[in-house]
């Protein structure tokens, strides 16, 4: 089964990290974020975000662990989500969307599959889950 669905980032708060002692290049952060989602996937999330980025030059890599409660395709429940991707500053790269098997709650209990994140030129965020329960 396929659900699509446009979302909106309602908070997204850093969070301090200690300074670590090796250095790279690029520096890492930590933060916390909630969405709110609309469509054939629609209710709320909340967030550990991790990345690497350089804000200059839009370079960097994310790692984020969502915590989504709602519906999809009309059943309700929550599950947990993991998705990461690359960017260079001009594209995206290296993405990765998977369900956290065992994580469903609810009409949503077994569910598994993966997906995407993308954003539309004018900033329209959307989701798009393959899923199965």
């Amino acid at each position: 089964m396929r659900a699509t669905g446009t979302f909106e980032v309602a908070d997204f708060t850093p969070a301090p990290v200690p300074a670590p002692e090796i250095k790279t290049g690029l520096p890492v952060g930590v933060a916390t974020m909630r969405k709110t989602f609309q469509g054939e996937i629609s209710g709320r999330s909340e967030t550990l975000f991790t990345a690497a980025f350089d804000p200059a030059s839009g370079t960097g890599t994310y790692v984020a662990m969502e915590s989504f409660e709602g519906r999809v395709g009309g059943r309700p429940g929550a599950f947990n989500f993991v998705h990461s991707a690359t960017t260079t500053g001009q594209d995206r790269q290296a993405e990765f969307f998977t369900v956290v098997p065992a994580s469903g709650t609810g009409e949503l209990a077994g569910i598994s599959g993966g997906g995407a994140l993308t954003v539309d030129p004018d900033g329209t965020h959307r989701i798009e889950l393959d899923y199965m329960l």
